[in-house]
């Protein structure tokens, strides 16, 4: 319980995860959930500026500045608690999967094409975006986006055999977008067990004292494997639809996808 008043004032936002609020510092409501946003903003800075990258194009650009929206909004919803940055952070999530979706949906097509399904994607943001604000319901807001980030995974799927003739580079890269839907899924359990069994999850938290129980806050983990989901769909995107695939990719991804992906098997060790 905190002993003097929250900096940003009492909460508006109409969700509270399972942190409880204030304990660290009167300033960041959310001290976990805060911080672990910072994970997205890294792997987008990384996605920018590794040195193996091509220079920016438009597309590249959206791709890894929408990653870093992603946490910059969500690290400034946990730290006020607001309304208007819950809706920042809701708003960021559809910013970072749309631009993928037709990134993804207009590969090698034709102007017109690539026009239409832009107007169509602009109009389906703008109609789920202002409904969910508008109303208030969250439930839309959830499951385009997981519509939204299916579509995006099994795309992938479907392309990398198409773009990648080399056996060994293609397994690689199928090895790594395994391990990304593996790590966003596991980040959405994660969530849901913060969810369920908050109660639970806050004796634990007392019993143990700080700084250990830091590593009950779930929900902090669920940033943690979403973001490394999430850079490894826009990195992965990004290289099946700029050509850029010559040689093993693994080298252009950031930790921990290497160490990941060396305990997978690949295409060289299953024809052995």
């Amino acid at each position: 319980m905190h002993l003097t008043p929250p900096f940003w004032g009492a909460q508006t936002s109409y969700l509270n995860f399972c942190e409880e609020d204030y304990v660290v510092t009167r300033y960041i409501a959310e001290f976990v959930n805060t911080l672990s946003s910072l994970v997205f903003v890294a792997y987008g800075l990384y996605g920018l500026f590794h040195r193996s990258q091509k220079p920016w194009t438009g597309p590249r650009l959206a791709s890894y500045c929408g990653l870093i929206g992603v946490g910059i909004c969500s690290g400034a919803y946990h730290m006020t608690l607001k309304y208007h940055t819950q809706m920042s952070d809701e708003l960021s999530m559809h910013l970072l999967t749309t631009p993928l979706i037709h990134r993804l949906l207009t590969y090698k097509a034709s102007p017109q094409r690539t026009r239409l399904i832009g107007l169509i994607l602009l109009t389906l943001f703008t109609v789920v975006m202002v409904t969910h604000m508008v109303m208030d319901e969250f439930l839309l807001h959830a499951s385009t986006f997981g519509l939204g980030v299916y579509i995006i995974a099994t795309r992938v799927r479907k392309m990398i055999p198409q773009q990648v003739p080399d056996p060994r580079s293609r397994k690689t890269l199928q090895n790594i977008s395994t391990f990304g839907c593996l790590s966003f899924a596991f980040g959405y359990l994660v969530w849901l067990i913060d969810d369920w069994a908050c109660s639970l999850l806050t004796d634990m938290r007392h019993s143990i004292g700080l700084p250990f129980a830091f590593l009950l806050e779930l929900h902090g983990w669920w940033h943690v494997f979403t973001a490394v989901g999430g850079y490894i769909g826009v990195a992965v995107v990004d290289l099946i639809t700029s050509g850029e695939i010559h040689k093993d990719p693994i080298n252009q991804f950031a930790w921990p996808v290497p160490l990941a992906i060396s305990l997978m098997p690949t295409s060289e060790k299953s024809s052995n």
